[in-house]
């Protein structure tokens, strides 16, 4: 038998017979990794275990604590989920499953409707195939072929997901009587599935298109260790107790009807939190020599034509008209600033300038991915549109990373990845413009020593951007900030500054935010701090609480002191009992209570509680204020 070449990853070369399988190769190299052994890489191609190899090839063994095992995990957990549901439900029409980053899912197409009594019968069933161990072969049909197997399952969707290929290869996945359509790789048998939970279901658009058939999706979850599973579930069920949704509700904080989907309204405390984020944003942008203007929501549909954004965006706008003309209502606020900037002309003296806004924008959304603050049609972005000269751009750059990484780590103690997005395919521009653009960001990056990872394609459509992905509490992470380096829009509106040479030249523009969406970070914040905000953010900083109608007054004058000296404060005049009103504040995550009685009053003093640490005794409000203060100045992150 001819022998081949396999080139480990160490380097180091071993011959084997022709048509040697990878796990036949873990094997030889030892039994723990063939134990642990998922998949191979195969010249750079992910492969299944029993893959034949015919020719020379590098070889490197995927095993369980690699990154790409889990994706492969998942996916067989998905088929091994959809041969379960045509099991019980043989009439079921399968779409798509794949492995996603938290899980898999599945939809069908079934009559049936699934809940949660379903799901504990369908896991049932996949214990069932995982325990008879089910051998996952790979198999390969012409596309012909492949059409006319699916049509003879009466499996409409992938017969429609064939007909859209342009290959003469088609590869199925094989497990007892279950047959798939997909690119695997695979485990090799169901039996090597250790830890998966079925989560919920939802509706979805066959391919995302409303026009199209609803099916039904099954959320699920899978891990190579219990104890992993265990864990993750442990953080679904903690992030569901912090759902902002469900804590906006119970703190009133805000609310969204059904007489505007998406369309969140603030509530007093809501707004309160809200105002707070404003002015500490203010604050530390007048401190980096931004200024802060604002623009229209509506504008002609002319400027959204200039701008790029007509051609580029106008499925996601929406648009009216006033006396006859087109104007659109803004999804971006960057056509603003720059007729801000147009307004007159610039020397290079005046460069770099910073123009700021809370600008008030409009996008459309699908209502299938409305989701409370996170995703919702109108929010207000934390915008700053800078303009500068070229041989500003590594510095302004520089300047945005160290605002983010001071609002993010210093301010509200948060982790964060950075990503490099470039350029995606509805981008406008010449490549030279974009190789410029990204390099000059790339540069920042590496002035700056800080590490991050390249997103192929998902830059804007008019220039790359750094995008910033914070992590919560939960370890999930959330994309918020960015900074976008844009050549094309100065040249779109004709831009120009007088350079020292005394001749015209056109200015760089970066757009940026730190917050991304003000909403969404106040979703954010929610459910990262459990609704148990920092002292500077909470809507009520002190409750106070008289005991006794008798105690009313001097309850109110403590309140106005505290109000003077600029805390939000709330007297609880209710005639209820005093661990009642505690209980109360304690649910509403007010950070102080003042207990106020006889001893109080004749003392001239208030007792002091705190939500988390109990009684602090009693102490002067002189105290009390300074120790508020002193809070204030130490720390602004979570307690």
């Amino acid at each position: 038998m001819s022998q081949i070449e396999i080139t480990l990853p160490d380097k180091s070369k071993k011959n084997y017979p022709q048509g040697v399988l990878p796990l036949e190769i873990a094997v030889d190299i030892s039994p723990g990794l063939a134990r642990k052994a998922v998949a191979a890489v195969v010249d750079d191609v992910l492969v299944d275990l029993n893959h034949p190899l015919e020719a020379d090839s590098t070889v490197r063994i995927i095993t369980s604590d690699d990154a790409e095992a889990l994706e492969i995990l998942r996916h067989t957990a998905a088929h091994i989920m959809a041969q379960a549901v045509l099991r019980l439900y043989p009439g079921a029409k399968l779409a798509i499953g794949p492995a996603i980053s938290d899980g898999f899912y599945y939809d069908f197409d079934l009559e049936e409707s699934l809940g949660s009594n379903e799901l504990v019968e369908i896991e049932a069933e996949m214990e069932r195939i995982i325990a008879a161990d089910l051998a996952i072969e790979r198999r390969e049909m012409s596309l012909d072929e492949a059409i006319e197997f699916f049509k003879a399952n009466d499996q409409e969707y992938k017969v429609e997901l064939l007909e859209d290929l342009d290959s003469d290869v088609i590869s199925l996945y094989k497990q007892g009587e279950f047959v798939d359509l997909c690119r695997g790789p695979h485990l090799l048998s169901t039996g090597k599935l250790p830890a998966f939970k079925l989560l919920n279901t939802a509706g979805a658009y066959w391919r995302g298109d409303s026009d199209r058939p609803m099916l039904q999706r099954i959320y699920g979850t899978a891990f190579f260790r219990k104890k992993h599973l265990t864990e993750h579930l442990h953080r679904l069920e903690e992030a569901a107790k912090r759902d902002h949704r469900k804590l906006g509700k119970q703190l009133d904080l805000f609310s969204i009807c059904d007489e505007g989907p998406g369309f969140p309204l603030f509530h007093p405390r809501g707004m309160a939190i809200r105002r707070k984020l404003e002015d500490f944003w203010r604050r530390e942008h007048k401190l980096r020599g931004y200024q802060e203007i604002q623009t229209p929501i509506i504008l002609s549909e002319e400027l959204w034509r200039q701008s790029g954004h007509y051609d580029h965006y106008r499925e996601n706008m929406y648009f009216t008209v006033i006396d006859e003309k087109k104007y659109a209502i803004k999804p971006m606020n960057c056509p603003g600033s720059l007729l801000v900037y147009r307004r007159k002309m610039h020397s290079y003296k005046e460069l770099p300038l910073r123009y700021a806004e809370l600008g008030l924008v409009h996008r459309h959304e699908m209502s299938g991915v409305l989701h409370g603050l996170m995703r919702v049609r109108n929010f207000t972005q934390d915008d700053a549109h800078i303009f500068m000269t070229p041989e500003q751009i590594e510095s302004e750059i520089t300047q945005v990373m160290e605002l983010v990484d001071y609002v993010y780590r210093d301010v509200f103690g948060f982790n964060y990845h950075v990503e490099l997005s470039t350029r995606p395919e509805n981008s406008m521009g010449s490549d030279e413009i974009w190789e410029r653009a990204t390099a000059a960001l790339q540069a920042a990056l590496n002035a700056k020593n800080m590490s991050y990872v390249i997103n192929e394609g998902d830059g804007a459509f008019y220039g790359p951007k750094i995008d910033f992905h914070l992590e919560d509490c939960l370890g999930r992470t959330w994309q918020c900030g960015t900074v976008q380096l844009d050549f094309l829009m100065p040249e779109r509106f004709d831009l120009s500054y007088i350079g020292e040479d005394g001749q015209k030249h056109r200015p760089v523009m970066v757009h940026r935010v730190v917050f991304g969406s003000l909403e969404r970070f106040i979703g954010i914040l929610i459910e990262h701090f459990a609704g148990a905000f920092p002292l500077w953010l909470a809507p009520v900083q002190v409750q106070v609480i008289p005991v006794g109608q008798d105690f009313l007054a001097y309850a109110n004058n403590i309140a106005t002191e505290l109000t003077r000296c600029g805390f939000d404060v709330e007297v609880d005049e209710r005639d209820e009992k005093v661990g009642y009103k505690i209980r109360n504040a304690q649910v509403n995550q007010v950070p102080y209570m003042l207990i106020l009685g006889e001893k109080e009053h004749t003392g001239n003093c208030v007792s002091v509680r705190h939500r988390r640490q109990g009684d602090l005794g009693t102490m002067s409000l002189t105290e009390f204020i300074a120790k508020l203060q002193g809070e204030l100045l130490v720390t602004r992150r979570s307690e």
